[in-house]
């Protein structure tokens, strides 16, 4: 077929040709973009160029069916037709142009100040510029009739047109340079990085968070199981790669480690009672189908993270937590332990279900079995799911047994990342990180019919402490004599699995090499509806916000990196071995760790992390409770006398705090116990239960985003010292509470915590002096107008350092706690046996715990040291 329309370079004789004037008028814009419709972008191409990795299939565990998640756009709020912005030119129109409802001030608009407008363009004659002393200079004309004349032969006949530009390009940059040298250039404090009013920021970010795209968020990250090292993981960090990608976030990319994983073999897990025939019996262990079987997701089975392979057998012994005193209470009783498998319930006075079967390990048992009690999680607390939160008859809490309070990340490359090719590996034979008995988990379903076989067996329970809740149960001890129960738990073990981390990030305008880091993990036991799909979707919606800031022109003056974790449920891998791949960088360069893990489990906002206490009051202050939308979560907060825990164990916050020494924060809404672990956690039940319409998740994202700008935009890093200090102060009179409890119930020496004390009421003051230097910067620059002196930015930014390094001067990057160097902060770290909830200056409490007097006066003084010094690096 013929193409009707003019050839576009045919010679038009007809057009005529304009004249100077005519021509210079209808100038386009050097600014004007001229990108056509037949332009294509290069994301087509790019996408196509992306290799398709599927991990290993598991020997008795298929891997997911899933569909692709780059073809899955639909379920991202940001992509396609559906968003509501088409076009990154019409967003900035938005910004630029929206209303904003503020209190008392519903017109005003989100926009650039009037010293905000960038130079887009360089290249514009140099002669358009009038310069307002142009008028004096004198012309082309006048200058060539001043000049003598040469002979024809010897005469040079410049270009003053170009002579008149290089002189006043001399002359823009000698200004330049003269107001730099003399300290004369002066920056709006509040523009200097940011084009947009802070304040207008701050509400433009309350005003967008939406409940429905959260939703949407969990909705797609709860379609199939994604345990780590399986194919729905992978396919979980393409669809996060793609929202990244999508919100305009710089250098996405996946970051691979190689590392230990295990899985259940087919036909390779068996519980039974297998003596005496009359009592013969085998347990389920799986969990009922969640959905109908025609559902493409699947359920992952019943088993412990990195478990011990075994097949046992042995006398059941009911143990009641698990903790290192429930054995010694049997074994003082006269039960034999030697040889047994142990029957555990989940948390207690031991909450660490690693710490549980390391428990049994140790008092000699072959095996372990822990199970849920209706009694913490079920009918008794309230209406099991479908019918209400809690937990069902069948339902199973799966988890992890190694022991993340002794080695945290790639158990086989402990201090060092695992990154692919990584010769160094550790054995997994007794390796400190893992136990040395087979375990699994159990719902109380099957749990009922062990308990009741124990009947007649060891002694009677009558201490209302060790019994549970399962119904049609007389609880004994069981002893030797018990009915013999068979354990299996063969599991398919791989050295080098791999596992994806997300990363992206935006570049700081103004200290572009220090971070704040913003983390959720990705992978999860089943579903992982609130653990941890609620942190997801919540996070997806705040790096959607931030992709919507830069996009209008927005820069932070700190750079802020997002980051989705793989490998956190089996011993916080991933981010472990980033850390420990980058550890350098982030003890020079990482001002904060911000944490999420389970977003919204319920609706009581918790938060640990005292040094973030003021900038996190801050926030709630702006921030309402949707139950009661006349209150902020400030004030429920400060009606409940709530204060900042100090953080614990159990997160992806371990490694920046205790190995890097980067201050971290966790936040999210707490509640009643959910399914944890278990595949009845899924978008339904959050829909459901969990919250109902999403606003705590969208309260979530608001915290969470303001907190984030608080922390990469203000001028001066918010963190308070001052709450520190005094902080600080409580963790050594409550460790002299537990040394001196710990002391009344020995003969043991005496501890002389005198240069801890000194060193803490030192920090007070190193506090207050230090903080004083912040209130008088920000009087000088109020008083000025807010205009800030360039000699007074650099002061700043080097209060911001000192104030980020003194996390990172806590360490003892030489040494580390005794027996698990990997942990180098002096006050946080995992508790080693004690679950008391106060771990704080774990080096003394570790050797108290275990009686080692003179090494405890050792870790005192050290603790006084570091402490005194890091006090000293605030004022020097």
């Amino acid at each position: 077929m013929v193409d009707e329309k003019p050839n576009k370079y045919e010679h038009q004789d007809s057009l005529p040709i304009p004249t100077y004037d005519e021509a210079i008028s209808s100038r386009p814009s050097s600014s004007q973009s001229y990108l056509g419709p037949e332009e294509v972008s290069h994301d087509a191409e790019r996408q196509a160029l992306l290799t398709t990795h599927r991990p290993h299939q598991r020997n008795g565990y298929e891997m997911p069916t899933v569909e692709s998640a780059r073809s899955s756009l639909d379920f991202l709020p940001s992509s396609g037709g559906s968003s509501r912005r088409s076009s990154a030119e019409a967003l900035r129109r938005e910004i630029q142009q929206m209303d904003i409802e503020e209190p008392g001030d519903p017109n005003t608009r989100l926009r650039a100040s009037r010293f905000s407008k960038r130079i887009t363009s360089l290249t514009h004659s140099l002669s358009s510029i009038n310069l307002p002393f142009r008028q004096w200079l004198p012309s082309g004309q006048y200058l060539r009739a001043k000049i003598p004349s040469w002979p024809r032969a010897l005469r040079f006949q410049p270009n003053w047109i170009i002579v008149g530009r290089i002189f006043a390009i001399f002359l823009v940059v000698f200004i330049i340079w003269l107001f730099f040298i003399s300290d004369l250039f002066i920056v709006r404090n509040a523009r200097m990085n940011n084009m947009f009013d802070p304040e207008k920021l701050r509400t433009y970010v309350l005003n967008h968070i939406d409940a429905d795209n959260t939703r949407h968020n969990l909705q797609y990250a709860t379609k199939y199981d994604h345990m780590a090292g399986t194919e729905g993981s992978y396919s979980h960090a393409i669809w996060v790669e793609t929202a990244f990608q999508q919100a305009g976030l710089e250098r996405v990319g996946l970051e691979k480690f190689e590392v230990y994983l295990n899985n259940p073999k087919v036909g390779g897990r068996r519980v039974a009672i297998v003596d005496p025939p009359e009592l013969q019996w085998m347990a389920k262990l799986e969990e009922e189908l969640v959905y109908p079987v025609e559902w493409a997701a699947q359920q992952t089975p019943v088993f412990h993270g990195h478990s011990k392979s075994g097949n046992v057998t042995g006398p059941l012994v009911y143990a009641n937590y698990g903790s290192r005193e429930d054995f010694e209470h049997l074994a003082s009783s006269g039960i034999k332990l030697e040889g047994s498998i142990a029957l555990v319930r989940h948390y207690g006075t031991q909450g660490d279900r690693a710490l549980k079967v390391k428990a049994a390990e140790l008092a000699g048992a072959v095996g372990c079995i822990i199970y849920s009690d209706p009694a913490e999680n079920g009918f008794l607390k309230g209406e099991p799911y479908p019918k209400g939160r809690y937990m069902p008859d069948d339902a199973v809490q799966r988890g992890t047994v190694a022991l993340s309070s002794w080695v945290v990340g790639d158990v086989l490359s402990p201090g060092y990342a695992s990154l692919p090719g990584e010769r160094r590996r550790e054995p997994v034979a007794n390796n400190p990180a893992l136990v040395n008995i087979p375990s699994i988990p159990l719902a109380w379903r099957d749990a009922q019919r062990l308990l009741q076989a124990l009947k007649g067996h060891g002694k009677k329970i009558t201490d209302i402490k060790a019994i549970g809740g399962i119904p049609y149960v007389e609880w004994w001890t069981g002893d030797s004599g018990s009915p013999i129960v068979h354990l299996m738990n063969l599991q398919d073990e791989r050295e080098r699995e791999g596992i994806y981390n997300v990363l992206g990030r935006i570049t700081g305008a103004e200290q572009a090499e220090k971070s704040i880091i913003v983390g959720n993990h990705r992978d999860a036991w089943c579903f992982g509806g609130a653990d941890p799909g609620s942190g997801t979707a919540v996070m997806l919606e705040v790096v959607r916000i931030f992709g919507e800031l830069t996009t209008a022109g927005w820069r932070p003056r700190r750079t802020i990196e997002f980051a989705s974790w793989d490998g956190e449920e089996y011993n916080m891998i991933g981010s472990t071995e980033h850390v420990e791949n980058r550890i350098e960088d982030l003890r020079r360069d990482a001002f904060a760790y911000l944490n999420v893990d389970v977003a919204v489990s319920g609706t009581d906002f918790k938060a640990e992390g005292p040094i973030f206490a003021t900038a996190l009051k801050r926030v709630l202050d702006r921030v309402k409770d949707p139950r009661d939308g006349n209150r902020t979560f400030r004030q429920i907060w400060e009606e409940n006398q709530t204060t900042m825990a100090s953080l614990g164990s159990g997160s992806d916050h371990v490694a920046f705090l205790d190995l890097a020494g980067t201050s971290s924060i966790d936040i999210g809404f707490d509640g009643a116990p959910f399914p944890s672990h278990s595949c009845y956690d899924t978008f339904d039940w959050m829909n459901l239960f969990g919250d109902p319409g999403f606003q705590y998740h969208k309260a979530l994202a608001q915290i969470w985003a303001l907190l984030i700008l608080d922390m990469a935009d203000r001028p001066i890093l918010p963190f308070d010292m001052n709450v520190y200090a005094q902080e600080v102060a409580k963790y050594v009179n409550e460790l002299d509470k537990y040394v001196q409890s710990k002391r009344s119930k020995s003969s043991s020496p005496a501890i002389d915590l005198s240069s801890l004390k000194s060193a803490a009421g030192n920090f007070i003051i190193s506090a207050k002096r230090f903080e004083d230097w912040g209130s008088a910067w920000e009087t000088t620059v109020r008083e000025s107008g807010g205009f800030e002196p360039n000699t007074l930015a650099q002061q700043r930014i080097a209060h911001n350092s000192k104030m980020a390094d003194f996390e990172t001067n806590l360490l003892d990057i030489d040494g580390g706690l005794p027996g698990r160097e990997q942990f180098k902060h002096i006050i946080f770290a995992p508790p080693l046996w004690d679950t008391s909830g106060t771990v704080c200056f774990p080096g003394v409490r570790d050797a108290v715990e275990e009686g080692e007097w003179e090494l405890a006066q050792r870790q005192v003084e050290k603790a006084a040291g570091i402490l005194g010094n890091a006090a000293k690096s605030l004022i020097a």
